[in-house]
């Protein structure tokens, strides 16, 4: 069955609209804490610091369809709004998104419509993010329906500025006053920056416990080694008495 294509009565519809972007957020979670929980049993480290993620109310998807234009329908629901369905991944690094965005995009149950670098290019206001559109097979009794969810992926200093960010707009309805865009521009490069010296720290602590656990292996092959000089001395020492 197609929903995207279906003609609905208006409550069923809903009901079953928001039953399935419901269920896609429900697929792509499990899927990051298992990704999550692999990269702990391997790396010894979680990429994702935590998850978050929300159904677009009803009031949001109209304004949205009426801004670009489109009536107020369930067909023009699913197929125009990518976001209805959406969930934001917290990273400790920014290694860390692009690791998780590509480990998603691997699986072979998901299909990636469309990304949107916005960490290589910020938005003018400074904002940075890396966004997805991906959709993720939803089994049903009568069928599979391919269901979209947009996958925001991005640091915690990164998700900071653009909480922020949301305050100030949803507080001057989007017309903040040009110092306050300025100094939030302004905040938006020192997030920047502390991104970068907070990964560069966290290679270099990762590369001494490198050196330090490949120090400790030569170490114990050393003493290996020397356990098994000093039995064959006394095998050699003993057959010659």
């Amino acid at each position: 069955m197609d929903y995207t294509e279906a003609t609905y009565d208006s409550v069923d519809s809903w009901k079953t609209i928001i039953l399935l972007y419901n269920s896609a957020l429900k697929e792509i979670n499990t899927k990051l804490e298992i990704l999550n929980d692999e990269f702990q049993h391997v790396h010894r480290y979680n990429p994702i610091e935590h998850i978050k993620s929300r159904i677009k109310t009803p009031e949001s998807i109209v304004k949205k369809l009426r801004r670009r234009g489109y009536e107020s329908t369930i067909e023009n629901m699913v197929k125009y709004v990518n976001d209805i369905a959406g969930i934001r991944v917290i990273c400790s690094f920014t290694s860390d998104i692009y690791d998780i965005a590509e480990m998603l995009a691997n699986q072979n149950d998901i299909k990636v419509l469309s990304i949107k670098d916005y960490i290589k290019n910020p938005k003018e206001s400074g904002y940075k993010s890396y966004h997805m559109i991906v959709t993720v097979p939803i089994f049903l009794s009568d069928g599979c329906v391919d269901t979209k969810v947009e996958i925001q992926i991005r640091t915690v200093a990164m998700d900071f500025w653009a909480s922020l960010e949301h305050k100030i707009n949803y507080k001057f309805e989007g017309e903040a006053p040009e110092h306050i865009k300025r100094e939030l521009f302004e905040c938006a490069e020192m997030v920047s920056d502390l991104d970068a010296k907070m990964m560069s720290l966290n290679d270099e602590v990762r590369d001494f416990a490198t050196a330090k656990e490949s120090g400790m292996q030569e170490q114990i092959e050393q003493q290996k080694l020397a356990a098994e000089r000093t039995l064959l001395k006394e095998r050699m020492y003993g057959e010659a008495e």
